[in-house]
């Protein structure tokens, strides 16, 4: 008998008083090695009391005709439990009714009377491997729901469902990756803490956190931290997404649009909120589990990140809500946007084209293409582009952008290198 599990529990119930001399014969090598270990009881009753005081019995082993309580009854009484032992009914060869009544209770096999030995090893050997195949698929089901629950603050349903089954992308450690990182941040929220009351503030808070966490997962992406009001995205990461750069844009947009629709429910609410900065920027990255064996803590380092933070400050000079990097214009086919200009980074030395992604909705075809002269005209030291700008501001007062380079030439600056503070 080659039993895999190490020190087997089996419960042997019958009220023959030869039995246990005979399977502790047959079975003492196996006893002898530790690879099993018999308990015996006489009847039902005294089967249960084993059961409650052993709770790691791995299978039980029982007759159908004994005193007290019979075999069916026992295993009535054992198929209430959440943790159903496999069960071996032992009955009278003639006594097929009982089998069959035994096997419909859930009974796990059966043998007839005179136990033959040799099939008592075989079949106690092909319930142990079932046993331990049981015990494996519920420890695999519990840690797969741990993991999910955990992961599910993360990463998107269908992403974290994908991890928590095939864990092995978040072990210990980083590796590097291509990935868009995505900052969000409202501005004044600090302003916002200190006027509100803090049952307000959580009301607040928590709508904006699970309106712009759903959006991150609509599309697919890893919130990597939320600290306050601000949200740290991935795309590329865990999972490889070749279009990432796609992602974060379309993202981007959506959160732009349900942070602006946000504002203005809680404007009806008497509560007014800043606007969402967006910041996207898109390169190689250490990415993975740097919380230690305690603390889950998948997050990324490295300048693409810190680029991609800048960015979302950028949009407090520049007077935008969303601003990507040329990067991830590069990862985006049919990026539709425009250039803000080339932007000198706060702790940086060479400048960066930024664009800002628009909607059609929210700036029509026409328009798009006269900022676009306006810009080239800029670009190239035409003194048109003053005018171009203001054109454009006459026509959309509320185009910031447009209004900030029309700022910038009427105070006696020229091209578009922009130095961020």
């Amino acid at each position: 008998m080659s039993v895999e599990t190490p020190r087997a529990k089996i419960l042997v119930v019958d009220d023959e008083p030869d039995l246990e001399v005979l399977v502790v014969q047959k079975f003492r090598r196996q006893i002898r090695d530790g690879l099993v270990h018999f308990l015996f009881a006489q009847d039902g009753h005294e089967a249960l009391a084993l059961v409650a005081e052993h709770a790691d019995i791995d299978m039980i082993v029982s007759d159908i005709n004994m005193p007290r309580m019979d075999g069916l009854t026992l295993l009535a009484k054992l198929q209430e439990a959440d943790d159903k032992p496999s069960t071996i009914i032992v009955s009278a060869y003639g006594d097929m009714a009982n089998i069959r009544t035994a096997m419909n209770r859930g009974a796990f096999d059966f043998l007839t009377k005179p136990i033959d030995f040799a099939d008592l090893e075989t079949t106690i050997e092909r319930t142990l491997r079932h046993v331990a195949a049981l015990r494996e698929s519920r420890r695999r089901q519990v840690l797969a729901e741990r993991a999910h629950a955990s992961l599910s603050r993360y990463f998107s349903p269908n992403l974290a469902e994908r991890l928590a089954s095939d864990p092995s992308g978040l072990e210990l450690g980083g590796v590097r990756r291509e990935v868009a990182s995505l900052f969000t941040d409202i501005a004044g929220f600090t302003s916002l803490v200190e006027s509100v009351d803090p049952a307000r503030l959580a009301d607040i808070l928590n709508d904006y956190l699970s309106a712009m966490t759903d959006i991150v997962f609509l599309h697919e992406g890893t919130v990597a931290k939320i600290v306050g009001d601000a949200i740290h995205v991935l795309f590329g990461a865990p999972g490889d997404q070749p279009d990432h750069g796609a992602r974060a844009v379309a993202c981007a947009l959506a959160l732009d649009e349900t942070a602006e629709a946000f504002r203005v429910r809680w404007r009806a609410r008497g509560i007014e909120v800043g606007e969402t900065r967006i910041g996207v920027h898109a390169g190689p990255a250490i990415v993975g589990n740097f919380g230690g064996n305690r603390f889950f803590d998948y997050t990324a380092y490295g300048d693409t990140i810190n680029t991609a933070a800048r960015l979302e400050g950028a949009n407090k000079y520049l007077g935008t809500r969303i601003c990507v990097s040329a990067q991830v214009v590069l990862r985006t086919d049919r990026f539709r946007g425009r250039p803000v200009g080339d932007l000198v980074l706060r702790g940086k030395q060479e400048a960066l084209r930024a664009f800002e992604p628009l909607t059609v909705a929210a700036y029509d075809e026409l328009t798009l293409s006269r900022y676009q002269e306006a810009f080239a005209k800029l670009e190239a030291g035409d003194a048109a582009a003053m005018p171009a700008f203001a054109a454009l501001v006459g026509t959309r007062p509320d185009d910031t952008l447009a209004g900030f380079h029309l700022r910038r030439l009427l105070n006696g600056a020229s091209g578009t290198q922009l130095q961020v503070i």
